[in-house]
């Protein structure tokens, strides 16, 4: 069987389109940037030009300064050399997207990071029919089945209500996980004003310029402990165990990820209350997004590769693992 997509040549560095001169989340900067989202392991610094949402450009701009950006809608088609671009929503974090590729009659989708659960502060994932599905496997094991999502913050609640004279104070990544944990415990009711690390101010505050919900934000440094004595803290993950944290009142230490399935990695970061909060998709949900999409080849990157490849093949799926460098663990 002739090989699909033969004019997408898949590198080290990032997915290169030569009749585009353009790059797919490059790990370098190179002239023609297409950047599935914000997080630093797909959108760098340094490109001469950069197509992407303009939620995702926003948050580049806030990261590493002004882009020669050029904004691309979800649903909007762009046309570079003689390859049709479309931006779809990737449900990942605000601005995410898959990049489907038009080319020769044949249609590529690069998904970028993805999950399909429902988040109240991005757009959700929109399944594309495609002829090759460049897939995430951050989590593709069968170990990793992700919890529902009011359970965790019922628990992160629970605990507050538990012991009001101590704070909670929750690890969560800059950029999509921190303003999830916020906007999950405002749809649960939760309206007391919640306190934040200076680090993540910047883009609390570029996502309630999108339009994201996110009540009232107070800068925890600077706070009393009396201030801070039976609230909810969020901070990066860093400094769950730093000298910035030692002057908390007693914090519950928590953390807001995917990996928290796996005790180990609570207990290295002496984490006392794991919260399993996922921003991409578990082992069920990557799966079954190959079954609905239905793709005649899997291209499988970033994270546990040989199972899901594994799998497809037990299902007469063709499938390939990239071998991507540059990508880096999120804290997801």
């Amino acid at each position: 069987m002739p090989r699909l997509a033969d004019w997408i040549e898949p590198k080290p560095q990032g997915i290169y389109l030569p009749h585009a001169d353009a790059w797919i989340d490059p790990s370098v900067p190179v002239p023609r940037a297409l950047v599935t989202h914000g997080h630093a392991d797909h959108a760098r610094g340094g490109h001469e030009t950069v197509w992407a949402t303009p939620e995702t450009l926003a948050i580049m701009d806030a990261r590493y300064g002004t882009q020669n950006g050029r904004p691309v809608a979800y649903g909007e088609t762009v046309r570079l050399g003689d390859i049709q671009v479309s931006y779809v929503p990737a449900g990942h974090v605000l601005g995410s997207a898959q990049i489907l590729l038009e080319h020769r009659g044949e249609r590529v989708v690069v998904s970028g990071d993805y999950k399909r659960r429902p988040d109240p502060t991005c757009a959700p994932f929109e399944p594309v029919a495609c002829d090759v599905f460049v897939t995430e496997a951050t989590f593709g094991l069968p170990v990793f089945r992700h919890p529902e999502t009011r359970d965790e913050i019922d628990k992160l609640l629970a605990a507050l209500r538990a012991e009001p004279e101590r704070c909670v104070l929750v690890g969560a990544y800059a950029l999509g996980k921190a303003q999830r944990v916020i906007a999950e415990a405002r749809a649960m009711g939760f309206d007391d004003p919640i306190y934040v690390h200076g680090a993540l101010q910047r883009l609390c505050d570029l996502y309630a310029a999108h339009g994201v919900e996110l009540g009232e934000l107070r800068p925890a440094t600077g706070a009393t402990k009396a201030e801070l004595a039976g609230r909810i803290i969020l901070a990066p993950p860093s400094a769950l165990n730093d000298r910035w944290s030692r002057r908390l009142p007693d914090p519950i230490s928590a953390m807001a990820s995917g990996w928290m399935r796996v005790r180990q990695r609570a207990r290295q970061r002496n984490v006392e209350l794991p919260l399993i909060l996922s921003d991409h998709a578990d082992w069920d949900e990557l799966t079954r997004t190959i079954e609905e999409i239905a793709p005649q080849e899997v291209w499988v990157t970033h994270g546990r590769e040989d199972a899901l490849v594994h799998w497809c093949s037990m299902r007469q799926i063709r499938a390939r693992a990239l071998d991507l460098v540059g990508y880096e663990d999120e804290d997801d």
